[in-house]
């Protein structure tokens, strides 16, 4: 018996949505992401060497006042397309959220000792960056020039601090990737049919 998932339908963009070229975006944009949260780890390992922060605990939320004192930003929240919100809103959040992050890394990778994992990491973010990018132009309805990323100026006056501030931007970074995916999921229309029996 084949049974048939359909994503609920987008308002306004619809047709722009169904567009192959879009979907291939969208497609490549779902994959650099998963590639990015599945090196999330492997970078927090490479780089965080105070056995206190550790990537998925419990303890990260007690860090929101050392945030705050380094000068870490949150990222935007980001909302799945709806009535109540627009494709070109879902992609802006996402663009802006990935050049913070983006900010960030680059912020405290010169102060690491082994940045090489925080370096391929951030070239990856700078890919998604351009797809979602990509995206957002073909659902502007008038070209809107994106604004240059603001550096981040983080207080990082010891190695702890770096520390602090890399962990807590991986934490951040691993959230919005998940978030983004959620958002990216209604958009990709490469999984709408599914056959099981």
């Amino acid at each position: 018996m084949a049974t048939f998932a359909r994503s609920a339908p987008l308002p306004k963009n619809g047709a722009l949505v169904e567009d192959p070229q879009f979907q291939e975006i969208v497609e490549r944009s779902r994959s650099l992401t998963q590639k990015i949260l599945l090196s999330i780890p492997d970078t927090h390992k490479s780089c965080i060497h105070t056995e206190t922060l550790q990537l998925n605990s419990s303890e990260n939320g007690k860090l929101e006042t050392m945030a705050s004192t380094i000068g870490i930003p949150s990222a935007s929240v980001l909302r799945v397309v709806s009535e109540n919100s627009t494709l070109e809103d879902s992609l802006t959040g996402m663009y802006e959220g990935l050049q913070l992050h983006q900010a960030l890394l680059s912020a405290v990778s010169s102060r690491l000792g082994n940045k090489d994992k925080v370096i391929e990491l951030m070239a990856d973010i700078r890919d998604l960056a351009i797809q979602i990018n990509k995206m957002l132009k073909m659902a502007q309805a008038e070209p809107v020039v994106q604004p240059s990323p603001t550096p981040v100026a983080l207080r990082l006056p010891a190695n702890y601090e770096v520390q602090v501030a890399t962990h807590l931007t991986l934490v951040q970074l691993q959230a919005f990737g998940q978030d983004m995916i959620r958002c990216l999921r209604p958009l990709d229309r490469s999984n709408e049919e599914e056959t099981e029996s």
